[in-house]
């Protein structure tokens, strides 16, 4: 997923938009400090895995950032995975996230009034 990511990053960067990227190379323990510093920072967040939305990482990702960085948000947080459902593998590749659904919601999260 980080080069789908780096991938859409480079897509918002020819927009004039900059959006970090971080690998967090464990799941336990994750690099809390760098994701918190990050939010904080920017006021924005999009978590991106590979596994379905529901009981996903990417939900208690979610939660620990809105619980640590919740006064420095300026918008939701979006979360970027794959869809709920059993996927053949032939099908794969048309339920996980791509560059276009990352970039959507890096602009999804820009443009939140």
């Amino acid at each position: 997923m980080v080069r789908v990511c780096e991938e859409a990053a480079a897509m918002a960067q020819e927009k004039g938009i900059s959006a970090e990227v971080i690998d967090l190379r464990s799941i336990i323990p994750w690099d809390k400090e760098t994701v918190f510093s990050s939010v904080h920072k920017t006021g924005k967040c999009v978590v991106v895995h590979e596994a379905p939305i529901t009981c996903g990482f990417g939900a208690e990702l979610t939660a620990s950032i809105q619980t640590a960085c919740f006064s420095s948000l300026e918008s939701p947080i979006k979360r970027v995975c794959q869809y709920d459902l059993h996927t053949p593998l032939a099908l794969e590749k048309f339920t996980l996230p791509d560059k276009y659904k990352v970039y959507e919601a890096i602009l999804n999260t820009i443009d939140y009034v």
